[in-house]
C-alpha cells in the first residue's frame, strides 16, 4: 500500500514539474516571438527605405513595372510595419500578444508586401537578382524551419528536473 502512495506522489511531482516547465516555456516563447517579429519588421522597413530612395529623387526616368510594384508595396508595408513595431512594444510591456484577427491579418499583409517590395526592387535592378531573392527566400525558410524544429525537439527532450519513476521491488 505504501508503495502505491509513493508512486502516486512521484507522479504528482512529475506532473507539477511538467506543468511548470510548460508555463515557463510558453511565456519565453511569446517574448521571443515578439523580438523576432520586431527584427523582421525593422529589417523590412530599412530595406524598403534603401530600395525606394532612388525613386524619390526628382528628374528620374519613368518607373518600369517592377519599380512601380516595389514603390507601391513598400508605401503600404512601411506604415503597417511601423504600427506593428509600436504594437509589439505594447505587447512586450503587457507581456502578452494580441489575439486580434485584424492584427494577425495586418502582420501577414505587411510581411507579404515587404517581401513583394524586396523581390520587385531586386527584379528592377536585375532580373536574375529578383529570381535569386525568390530562391534564397525559399531556402532561408527551409533552413529556419529545419533548425527551429530541431531546437524545439531537443529542448522538449531536455525537460529539467525529470526523475526516474520508482521501481517495483
Amino acid at each position: 500500500m505504501d508503495e502505491n502512495i509513493r508512486d502516486e506522489a512521484w507522479w504528482r511531482r512529475q506532473a507539477a514539474a511538467q506543468g511548470e516547465w510548460w508555463r515557463k516555456r510558453a511565456a519565453t516563447h511569446q517574448e521571443e516571438t515578439l523580438r523576432q517579429n520586431n527584427l523582421m519588421y525593422g529589417g523590412l522597413i530599412a530595406i524598403g527605405v534603401v530600395l525606394v530612395q532612388p525613386f524619390l529623387t526628382p528628374g528620374t526616368a519613368p518607373l518600369d513595372l517592377s519599380a512601380q510594384i516595389c514603390v507601391t508595396a513598400f508605401s503600404l508595408a512601411i506604415p503597417l510595419l511601423s504600427a506593428l513595431i509600436v504594437l509589439n512594444r505594447h505587447e512586450t510591456y503587457r507581456r502578452r500578444s494580441t489575439s486580434s484577427v485584424f492584427v494577425l491579418a495586418a502582420q501577414q499583409a505587411a510581411l507579404g508586401l515587404g517581401y513583394v517590395g524586396v523581390v520587385a526592387g531586386f527584379w528592377h535592378i536585375m532580373t536574375i537578382a529578383g529570381i535569386a531573392i525568390l530562391v534564397g527566400t525559399v531556402l532561408g525558410v527551409a533552413v529556419h524551419s529545419a533548425g527551429y524544429v530541431q531546437v524545439e525537439e531537443e529542448d522538449a527532450q531536455a525537460t529539467p528536473g525529470a526523475e526516474q519513476p520508482p521501481q517495483a521491488p
